[in-house]
């Protein structure tokens, strides 16, 4: 039987390996990024990555409203239904001190990475509320503030302890909801392959004692 998949989030290495598994069980799926919007000068993107076959890109503007809200009627559209939400936090690193940090930057640092998963989140909260079931995982790397002596990362650090903060929060508020949400982490630099295949694994099974928590990826499969 054939599903709905939306993956959003930043472009990244987690987020094409979440795209490619996602296309090994359905023929189509949503693909949504957040484009960077930072000087590719001060900020660290990861290569260009090709199309995976079967993905529908759609638009997102992460700081408004009206987009998150269009964006979710947009992949029903394309889907049908969305059965599995996956947003994938994978931000841009930016090596930059504070006080040298523009007033545009922070602007975008609040919208796009902070802001943006706010009203997608909502949008989703209703829409699988209504629908009365499905799935809603939060995706991210553990959190890495770097070695001494290594160029800081303004941006990545931040984002995603935001992204982190309020999965959580969305973990503990919607337990009783007739739908799941599960929270992700736990991989290391080169094993995304893995976590993500571990990861679809636990999706599928959609059972109800995996839902509220964080689950914990390690070498020997164990989560929390």
């Amino acid at each position: 039987m054939t599903r709905g998949i939306l993956i959003a989030g930043n472009n990244s290495s987690l987020f094409s390996t979440t795209a490619a598994e996602a296309a090994k069980r359905v023929e189509s799926f949503i693909s949504v990024q957040i484009p960077n919007r930072f000087p590719m000068a001060d900020s660290v993107m990861p290569s260009k990555y090709e199309t995976v076959k079967g993905a529908i890109p759609l638009s997102w503007n992460p700081s408004s409203p009206i987009s998150a809200r269009s964006l979710v009627l947009a992949a029903e559209n394309k889907l049908v239904k969305i059965d599995n939400a996956i947003l994938v936090c994978s931000p841009p690193a930016l090596f930059k001190t504070p006080d040298s940090m523009t007033p545009q930057e922070a602007d975008i640092l609040v919208n796009d990475e902070i802001k943006g998963w706010f009203l997608l989140v909502r949008e989703l909260v209703l829409y699988f509320r209504r629908l009365g079931s499905g799935s809603l995982s939060f995706v991210m790397p553990e959190i890495n503030p770097g070695l001494k002596n290594t160029p800081v990362d303004l941006l990545g650090p931040a984002a995603s302890a935001s992204f982190q903060a309020f999965a959580q929060s969305v973990l503990a508020s919607t337990v009783n909801e007739s739908f799941l949400v599960m929270g992700f982490t736990g991989f290391e630099a080169g094993s995304e392959g893995e976590f993500i295949s571990w990861l679809f694994k636990i999706i599928d099974e959609s059972s109800r004692k995996n839902s509220g928590r964080w689950h914990r990826y390690t070498k020997l499969r164990l989560f929390r």
